[in-house]
């Protein structure tokens, strides 16, 4: 890794970094601690790793699905990845849609477990003062595509929807809200956006105008992604991570330039009743040119969101990381912008963690 930017290259002025979420870290406790001496004043916030259960994002919630009356797996043979069988659910008549009973997901249990360790080590003066305790969700479209067939998907959104709304609140009860930075993850709307393969053809969505639905498919995932997130109260910060994927390191689709993660964040921020605190979008590793990000021209972001670009990459450090933001630079002008990697890097190798955090501070240093 370089020690100095490049001497000719410019970047925008840099407010700190972001974590995506997930960090391969062994425990919730390990992970906040980690950040915080690693990290320290260049974080507002610190997630707990996506540990145990999340490690791969949202496959644990087959389970709930599975657990559903009214909800039957397709096929008789599990269908295994990572060690979470993927095989989706279909309707089988006994229970009407509306009528489905989803338990308890996960994700207020494990935001619980963690804030405890996040107040310990603040007591100990381990994590600053105002630093805030980041909890990732999930839309609910992604658990629904990813584990429900085509045909009974729309009836059974609204019904996990009102049962990721139920966590939501019960976070919100647990952490107060000076405490709480809530991230929204979507990336299965870019599949659907892109109408990338993920299996047995294009994707489309139900409400998608291009396949018989009545909105746009920019619109109809905004629209759905910002009607939970307005379940969280103006107290508590509220971001998004934009995704195209992160399947071994991959994207689904490689984006061809920014035009669509600018239109969806656009679509939030008309969709949304209260401001949002913080975007944060990919920039993929061989995509150093203006063409890229020129489309990040059109951000209708009020001044006060803080915009986290995905430009750092193991592969080539800091000196990748200054192109990018050169290229950034020439289309943001004086906005300030923060750092990020692409997506959350709880899966890769557990020796590049910390290598990845102290990429954040020597950019961000390298740069003052």
């Amino acid at each position: 890794m370089p020690d100095t930017l490049a001497p000719n290259q410019t970047a925008p002025s840099l407010r700190g970094a972001h974590l995506v979420g997930s960090v391969n870290l062994p425990s919730a406790r390990d992970t906040l601690r980690t950040v915080a001496a690693r990290l320290g004043a260049h974080v507002r916030r610190i997630p707990d790793g996506e540990v145990g259960e999340r490690f791969h994002w949202i496959l644990f919630q087959g389970s709930r699905f599975e657990a559903v009356e009214g909800l039957v797996r397709v096929g008789d043979e599990p269908v295994v990845v990572a060690g979470f069988d993927v095989r989706p659910h279909v309707l089988d008549g006994s229970v009407p849609a509306d009528g489905l009973r989803f338990g308890p997901l996960g994700y207020a249990d494990a935001a619980r477990a963690s804030y405890a360790d996040f107040v310990a080590l603040r007591a100990e003066g381990v994590i600053a003062p105002g630093t805030r305790f980041q909890v990732c969700l999930p839309s609910p479209l992604a658990a629904v595509t990813t584990f429900v067939a085509p045909a009974d998907r729309a009836a059974v959104h609204p019904v996990y929807e009102a049962a990721l709304v139920r966590e939501l609140e019960e976070i919100l009860a647990a952490v107060p809200s000076e405490d709480l930075a809530v991230q929204v993850d979507l990336a299965t709307e870019f599949a659907f956006v892109e109408g990338a393969n993920l299996g047995g053809g294009a994707a489309r969505a139900w409400f998608d105008a291009g396949a018989g639905g009545d909105e746009g498919v920019v619109e109809g995932c905004a629209t759905g992604a910002a009607r939970f997130a307005a379940h969280v109260p103006e107290g508590v910060e509220l971001g998004f991570h934009l995704c195209y994927g992160d399947v071994a390191e991959k994207h689904f689709v490689e984006p061809a330039d920014t035009g669509h993660l600018v239109e969806m964040a656009n679509a939030l921020v008309a969709a949304l009743p209260r401001p949002i605190t913080w975007v944060h979008l990919p920039v993929p590793i061989d995509r150093d040119d203006v063409a890229y990000v020129a489309p990040l021209g059109d951000l209708a972001l009020d001044p006060a969101t803080e915009l986290y670009l995905g430009v750092l990459h193991h592969e080539d450090g800091v000196e990748g990381a200054a192109r990018r933001l050169a290229a950034a630079a020439q289309v943001l002008g004086g906005r300030t912008v923060g750092v990020a990697t692409e997506c959350g890097f709880g899966r890769g190798p557990s020796e590049r963690t910390a290598a990845l955090l102290d990429l954040h501070v020597a950019v961000l240093e390298r740069a003052a």
